[in-house]
């Protein structure tokens, strides 16, 4: 009977157990900046890594632009009510360098959750952006690009020139861009993001810096030298092109991208991860090449750098997350996942596996012109001129280098004056942001 009894008991107890809800995911919130179609592929990460397994949840929000998802973070972690991981865009790393006790680098975040994570299998220029002069990475690279060159294949041929062949110099992309409007284009070539495209992957191509200190990877400290030669010659140059409209001066961030896609202008100059949205817009067929360069600078060309945004780790989230962020992580690195990504958003691969693993599936040769961007960036090993840039206030900063660039087109100020008006603007930010910082 006593037998029975107990049997009967373990039965009842096992029924009760099984009735029990299992333990809940716990929840990650990631806040992003991704809309449209990019917001789409970012929910489907979060989806197919939640997928993958059953202890915590990737909860992906969208906050807005850029600047405003940084600074809901900001605000947010004054409040304690901060997500775990905030994507930030990669000029406002040194801005988040400064906020110590607010970050928790991904480098340490790893070792302490003993997550697989090696560096070296990284694409050196991207893993350079983000980390610090020992080569410890600070956040994790997320969605990087870089800046390609992209023509009108009819425009091309009505003008007489070669439709397969993108120019690849500064001077035989002014020489094509007169043709184009010798025959009755109105505007030869422009660019998006003037400053990013002109001065900092200027500099990075040609293998000269924009700022003391290792471009402010040695320290606060660091000061402007963009009025140097090169970036005056350059800008001395667009603005005299300007003239005749053989370039056209496009407007800040993304306005000229339409104007290529509306086929007003030949040859645009813009981020690669515009390539998917320029394809469906374009209506004529759309030739790829890479960033052109002065092919009397020696040492020319070397490898570009990124814009694009990374993911950073807030402190002072309950420690069971952190565990999740770092598998979360170890899955984004996976070669599949990024692979994936790449191809779907045209944003970089952040692995050499990943794009080893899209060519050898065909990717490049179903799609002419889409391995230029990592081709590009692997072209050379970064060196302290070609790594990036770490400068604080750099939002603002863009902004007076964008507004003298201004000035030089419109015939207001020499390219000289513009340049050096930039560099002491420039340094007045990153002084005010030294002693906000010490």
């Amino acid at each position: 009977m006593l037998k029975a009894g107990f049997r009967a008991a373990i039965v009842a107890a096992s029924l009760l157990l099984s009735l029990q809800p299992l333990r809940a995911a716990t929840d990650i919130v990631w806040w992003h900046a991704m809309s449209g179609e990019l917001g789409r592929q970012v929910d489907r990460l979060a989806a197919d890594f939640n997928a993958s397994q059953t202890n915590y949840r990737i909860v992906p929000v969208h906050k807005g632009s850029y600047a405003e998802t940084v600074g809901a973070a900001i605000f947010a972690f004054r409040s304690r009510s901060q997500p775990a991981i905030v994507q930030v865009n990669e000029i406002a790393t040194a801005t988040m360098m400064a906020a110590k006790g607010a970050i928790y680098p991904v480098y340490e975040l790893m070792r302490d959750e003993a997550e697989s994570f090696r560096p070296t299998t990284y694409l050196p220029a991207i893993s350079g952006y983000y980390t610090d002069l020992v080569g410890n990475m600070l956040s994790f690279p997320f969605n990087a690009s870089t800046p390609i060159l992209y023509y009108n294949k009819e425009l091309f041929r009505k003008a007489g020139l070669d439709p397969d062949a993108a120019p690849k110099t500064w001077p035989e992309l002014g020489a094509a861009a007169q043709r184009l409007r010798a025959s009755g284009v109105p505007c030869g070539f422009t660019t998006h993001w003037p400053s990013w495209v002109n001065i900092e992957n200027l500099s990075a191509l040609h293998d000269v810096p924009i700022a003391t200190k290792f471009n402010g990877f040695g320290g606060l400290d660091a000061a402007l030298t963009i009025n140097n030669p090169l970036v005056v010659r350059h800008i001395t140059q667009l603005a005299e092109w300007q003239k005749t409209k053989v370039y056209d001066y496009g407007g800040r961030a993304t306005s000229a991208e339409p104007r290529f896609q509306k086929g007003e202008c030949g040859i645009f100059l813009g981020s690669s991860a515009t390539r998917a949205d320029i394809l469906k817009n374009a209506k004529f067929a759309v030739g790829f090449g890479a960033l052109p360069y002065w092919p009397d600078v020696q040492g020319a060309p070397r490898n570009t750098i990124i814009g694009g945004a990374t993911l950073w780790v807030l402190r002072d989230r309950p420690k069971l997350e952190y565990k999740g962020v770092a598998q979360f992580f170890a899955f984004l690195s996976k070669a599949e996942v990024q692979s994936a990504w790449h191809e779907a958003t045209g944003y970089l691969p952040i692995t050499k596996d990943a794009y080893e693993l899209s060519r050898d599936r065909g990717f490049y040769d179903r799609n002419p012109g889409a391995a230029i961007s990592v081709q590009q960036m692997i072209l050379t090993m970064p060196t302290e001129n070609s790594r990036g840039l770490r400068l604080g206030s750099f939002v603002l900063i863009r902004d007076a280098i964008e507004e003298e660039m201004e000035h030089a087109f419109a015939g207001r100020k020499s390219a000289q004056q513009a340049m050096d008006a930039a560099v002491e603007r420039g340094n007045r930010l990153l002084r005010q942001f030294e002693r906000a910082n010490r």
